[in-house]
């Protein structure tokens, strides 16, 4: 072969294998590039309570192994966290803490998804009704409806007159900033059962009667969410399901929230390790990911 075929030969070999290499390199390349991920939310979203807690802001008593930690393990996606124990719709778009800013700094066109469980914080709604059915149903012995009869209504009314408006407004501020985004808006877990548990009262002093009204607050907000959710162009994820019999009332290992007295979470009433991932799994199965 003279030495003019042989380059030949030589050049059309080493332009197939580039060739081959290439197309082995370029879906490989595609594939790794991370989803852009930005954990936003309450202390549901940040596992208050959950062990590791995050050293890097001790004030929002954020979990290593909240739900945003499981989904970003799991789908391998590049993770901003910023969810933050007590945060509320407001603080979104102002600084809750000095040295935390809004939590929709991170949020941007590059952003492709956004989880979140926001809302039940606006007007105290949940420290505010849990609070004030264990009192009541202390100072009742667990008898009637004391926290029904003295409150009435009031829940359900400040969250359709405030809370539904600020979750509206803050979930299309997250959509203007995040136009290319998946927007998933988590529901809150069950905290009570559907009836009362007498073997409960020890551990969550609600009225027999209040355990009925104490759920139905908690499914007219999880509703208002998953309206606003909608409204929005966002993902709502369900638990009224996946939750039922996970409450606080149940043992340990079964229950995915934390009692209000003798568990075994330092933030009681919230999410424990297995809520939250348990959390993550419906998000991501709600999602199609993972």
């Amino acid at each position: 072969m003279s030495m003019h075929a042989l380059r030949n030969v030589m050049t059309a070999t080493m332009a197939a294998v580039g060739a081959v290499a290439l197309s082995l390199a370029g879906p490989a390349a595609h594939a790794a590039a991370p989803l852009q991920y930005a954990a936003l939310g309450d202390s549901y979203s940040a596992g208050s309570g959950v062990l590791p807690v995050d050293l890097t802001n001790l004030l929002c008593l954020r979990s290593t192994a909240n739900y945003p930690h499981v989904i970003a393990t799991r789908t391998g996606a590049a993770l901003t966290d910023v969810s933050c124990g007590a945060a509320q719709t407001k603080d979104f778009t102002g600084a809750q803490y000095p040295g935390v800013p809004p939590q929709l700094d991170p949020v941007g066109p590059d952003t492709d998804l956004v989880t979140m469980t926001i809302g039940g914080n606006d007007n105290g709604t949940f420290i505010n009704a849990v609070l004030a059915c264990g009192s009541a149903g202390v100072l009742s012995g667990g008898q009637g409806s004391p926290c029904k009869d003295q409150h009435g209504s009031s829940f359900d009314e400040q969250i359709d007159k405030d809370t539904y408006p600020a979750l509206r407004t803050t979930l299309r501020s997250v959509r203007a900033k995040a136009p290319n985004a998946r927007v998933a808006v988590l529901g809150y877990p069950w905290i009570v059962p559907a009836d009362a548990d007498p073997s409960c009262y020890a551990k969550l002093p609600v009225a027999s009667g209040d355990v009925p009204y104490l759920r139905g607050i908690q499914a007219h907000l999880n509703a208002v969410v998953e309206r606003a959710a909608e409204e929005s162009g966002a993902t709502f994820v369900d638990f009224s399901r996946a939750s039922e019999g996970h409450d606080a009332c149940k043992p340990i290992g079964t229950r995915w929230i934390e009692p209000l007295l003798f568990g075994t979470n330092i933030v009681p009433v919230h999410p424990n390790a297995l809520g939250e991932s348990r959390m993550a799994q419906q998000a991501l199965s709600t999602l199609g990911l993972g």
